[in-house]
């Protein structure tokens, strides 16, 4: 079911951040969007470990099921540098209060912003709270970049005519 319901979402993902992307000047806009397809494409490939695994759970060899579960925990450390690249060119046009982004999405992109780069001792860690795949990467780091990304969607969906700068892109 998990994998499924992340599947059934990258189309409604996708349509997100096509339009949040349009809301931004260049090159906000690309480094927003480089970010964004490089965080789904992780959560792709993430779920294809739990789904491999979940196939045959009953014949999967112990040795082999903690290896590969050791590579999909490195999920949460390796994802901050998709997060951080897609947050940056937003938060910093909310600080600077640009291409009307607002100062409080920008405050709140910085908060997830640190928080992010902190994580990334995470692939250095080994137990609790620091470990790969522990409650800094699944809880905090997870809760504070999707709160972010929820914001920047509601906002851009509330106010994205009035904050609308960038050209149409011709085809």
């Amino acid at each position: 079911m998990f994998v499924w319901a992340l599947t059934v979402a990258i189309i409604p993902l996708a349509i997100m951040i096509a339009c949040l992307r349009r809301l931004l000047p260049a090159p906000h806009r690309d480094v927003f969007l480089i970010g964004a397809v490089s965080s789904l494409i992780a959560i792709e490939v993430w779920t294809w470990t739990w789904a491999g695994l979940a196939l045959h759970a009953a014949d999967l060899n112990p040795a082999t099921t903690r290896t590969v579960l050791d590579v999909a925990i490195f999920f949460g450390p390796v994802l901050t540098g998709s997060t951080t690249t897609m947050m940056a060119p937003v938060t910093l046009l909310g600080l600077l209060g640009q291409s009307r982004i607002p100062r409080w999405l920008g405050f709140l992109g910085l908060a997830a912003f640190l928080e992010q780069a902190v994580e990334t001792i995470t692939i250095f860690g080994s137990s609790g709270f620091t470990q790969p795949g522990g409650a800094m990467n699944m809880q905090l780091g997870a809760t504070l970049t999707v709160g972010w990304l929820v914001a920047f969607g509601i906002r851009g969906g509330l106010h994205g005519r009035a904050m609308k700068l960038a050209e149409p892109q011709a085809i």
